[in-house]
C-alpha cells in the first residue's frame, strides 16, 4: 500500500544523462575524497556537448465558421461531428528543445556522441555544440527506446576529448557522483551528490508511460539534475562515466534530489551495438512472466519464492517451440539462476542469438530440463510476433498540439495500468510542449484532463478531437480562457489556460517532456 501511494504521489520525468572517455585519454585520479572537484571536472568539460533539436509540429486545425453553432436541440456529439468534418489542415510550425550528450570516441574525422533517445526522438534536425562553442550537424547512428539511449555522429577535423566508461558494478552507496549537462540551456553545468541506492527498480513505472523497459537496476543519486540534462553524464571521482542519467522523481517538474541513471555497464553494451549494427540485437524467448509470491510458490510446491512464472507464450516463439508451457516456473536460463522475474529478460537479452541453451523449469512438482534456441527480439518485433502497445513517443513526435498538449483516449489498457476507476473520464496527456503555458502551470505527461469549462459550456472529453473542437468553438466565440479540471496522479486541480495564440517556439526553448 505504501509503495503504491508513493508511486501515485510522484511523476516520472524522463531526463537522460551520461558520459564516457576513450582508451588512451582516460583520466585516472583515484578515489580519494578530494578537497574540491576542480581538478576532476576540468578535463571532463570538453567531452560534454549541448544538443539542439528541431521538430516539425502540426498546428491545430482551423474550422469553417459556418459550422460554429449547432441547431436547436442538437446533441453535443453532433456538434463535434460537424466541427470534425469542417476542419482544414493548419500550417506546420517548429518546436525546438535542448538536451545534453557526451563524446565517447573519435575515429579519424568522425566523432561519436552518446545521448538519450528521448532527446532526439522525432527530430528533423540535430545540432551539437562543443565546449569551445563550435556547432556541428549531427546524424543519428542508432537509437534504443528500451533503454532510452541513442548514438550520434559528427564530422570534424578537430581532435576532441572523449570520455571513458567506468565499471558500474563496483559502485557503492555513498560514493561521490558528478553530473555535467545542459539544464534549462545552461551549458556545462556541474553538480555533485552521492549514490543514494544501487539497482533501484523503476522500470514498471517507466513502462506504463511507454518508456524504457529493459533497465531494471537504475543507479539513484541526489546530485541535482533537471530538464536539459538529458543525455549528459554522471561520473565517479576517478573521472569515468558511472551512469547515463535518465529520469527523476518530481511532483512539479523540478529536482527534489531523487534522480536515476542507466548503469554504465549496460549503457556501454547498448552503445557498442548501436555503433556496430545501427540498432540493438537482443535475445528473445517469447514468454510473458511475473514474479513468484510466497502464495504462488506454496501452491506450486516450490520451497523458495524464486524464478519467473510463465503467464503467456508467444505463438511461433522460441519458448513454445522448446516446450515451455504456461504456469511453468523458469528457474534458470543458459546456466544462470533466475532469482526474480526481472532477471530473465536481461539473461535472455544478453544470450547469443541462434544458440541452443539449457533451460530448467518447474512443472507439476518437479524440475524439467529443456533446450531453447534463442531468437532475436528485434526481428520478432519486426515480424509482429511481439504484442506490444503502440509507442506513445512515436505517436506524439509530430502530432498536433492543442494548447501545447498532445492527448490520447483513455484506453482499457491505460485504465488498467493506472488503476483508474470507470468513473474517471477524460483524455490522457502524452506530451507537454516546453514553451507552452500548460508546461508553466505544471501539466505533465500522465495527467488526465477530465473536464473543460467556459462561461457557457462544459465538456468531459473522451477523444482528442473532442477537446480540439471545444477549444476551437471557444476561440470562434471570442473567449480568452478555458478552465481545465486536471487529474494529476489522483489529485484533482483546476488550471486556467489562455486561448490566445503564442509566438512560435524559439531555439532557447528548454527540452519538453514526453510520456517516457
Amino acid at each position: 500500500m505504501l509503495k503504491n501511494f508513493f508511486f501515485k504521489s510522484v511523476l516520472v520525468i524522463i531526463l537522460g544523462l551520461s558520459l564516457c572517455v576513450e582508451k588512451g585519454q582516460s583520466i585516472s585520479l583515484g578515489k580519494t575524497t578530494p578537497a574540491d572537484f576542480a581538478n576532476i571536472v576540468e578535463p571532463l568539460l570538453p567531452s560534454t556537448v549541448n544538443i539542439w533539436t528541431s521538430t516539425e509540429i502540426k498546428k491545430p486545425k482551423s474550422l469553417d465558421p459556418s459550422q460554429r453553432r449547432p441547431q436547436t436541440g442538437q446533441a453535443l456529439e453532433e456538434l463535434f461531428r460537424q466541427f470534425l468534418e469542417g476542419m482544414q489542415q493548419g500550417q506546420p510550425e517548429k518546436s525546438n528543445s535542448l538536451g545534453s550528450g557526451f563524446l565517447i570516441s573519435q575515429e579519424g574525422e568522425t566523432a561519436y556522441i552518446v545521448t538519450c533517445n528521448h532527446v532526439i526522438a522525432g527530430a528533423d534536425e540535430i545540432k551539437i555544440t562543443l565546449h569551445d562553442g563550435t556547432e556541428l550537424d549531427a546524424e543519428v547512428v542508432g537509437r534504443d527506446k528500451r533503454t532510452d539511449l541513442a548514438l550520434l555522429k559528427v564530422q570534424t577535423k578537430k581532435k576532441l576529448t572523449v570520455a571513458t566508461w567506468g565499471d558500474s558494478s563496483k559502485a557503492r552507496v555513498g560514493e561521490w557522483v558528478i553530473a555535467i549537462g545542459n539544464p534549462f540551456g545552461l551549458g556545462s553545468t556541474v553538480t555533485t551528490g552521492i549514490i543514494s541506492t544501487i539497482a533501484r527498480d523503476i522500470a514498471a513505472r517507466s513502462r506504463t508511460l511507454g518508456g524504457a523497459d529493459y533497465v531494471s537496476g537504475y543507479i539513484q543519486t541526489d546530485a541535482p539534475i533537471n530538464m536539459g540534462n538529458s543525455g549528459g553524464a554522471m561520473f565517479d571521482i576517478s573521472g569515468k562515466v558511472l551512469a547515463v542519467s535518465t529520469a527523476i522523481y518530481s511532483p512539479n517538474g523540478g529536482n527534489i534530489g531523487i534522480g536515476f541513471g542507466i548503469p554504465a555497464n549496460l549503457a556501454q553494451k547498448v552503445v557498442d551495438q548501436l555503433k556496430k549494427f545501427g540498432r540493438t540485437k537482443r535475445g528473445w524467448l517469447g514468454v510473458r512472466i511475473q514474479n513468484i509470491t510466497p502464495e504462488i510458490s506454496e501452491s506450486l510446491g516450490l520451497k523458495e519464492s524464486k524464478g519467473a512464472l510463465v503467464g503467456d507464450i508467444s505463438k511461433k516463439g522460441p519458448g513454445q517451440e522448446a516446450g515451455i508451457k504456461t504456469q511453468d516456473v523458469i528457474l534458470s536460463f543458459n546456466g544462470q539462476d533466475v532469482i526474480e522475474s526481472k532477471d530473465l529478460p536481461h539473461i535472455v537479452g544478453e544470450s547469443e542469438i541462434g544458440k541452443e541453451v539449457p533451460v530448467v523449469v518447474w512443472r507439476n512438482g518437479k524440475k524439467i530440463a529443456l533446450k531453447v534456441k534463442v531468437g532475436e527480439f528485434e526481428q520478432a518485433e519486426k515480424e509482429g510476433l511481439i504484442n506490444l502497445e503502440p509507442d506513445l513517443e512515436e505517436k506524439m513526435e509530430k502530432t498536433e498540439q492543442i494548447l501545447g498538449l498532445v492527448t490520447r483516449e483513455v484506453t482499457p489498457g491505460l485504465r488498467e495500468r493506472y488503476r483508474l476507476s470507470e468513473d474517471v473520464k477524460g483524455v490522457f496527456v502524452t506530451f507537454v510542449a516546453p514553451n507552452s503555458e500548460a508546461f508553466e502551470k505544471f501539466l505533465r505527461p500522465g495527467d488526465i484532463i477530465q473536464q473543460l469549462t467556459s462561461e457557457t459550456m462544459k465538456l468531459v472529453p473522451r477523444k482528442p478531437e473532442e477537446l480540439q473542437n471545444f477549444i476551437e468553438t471557444l476561440k470562434k466565440e471570442g473567449k480568452k480562457k478555458v478552465l481545465l479540471l486536471v487529474n494529476s496522479q489522483g489529485n484533482l486541480r483546476y488550471v486556467a489556460l489562455s486561448l490566445e495564440e503564442k509566438s512560435e517556439a524559439k531555439s532557447e526553448d528548454k527540452g519538453g517532456e514526453a510520456a517516457p
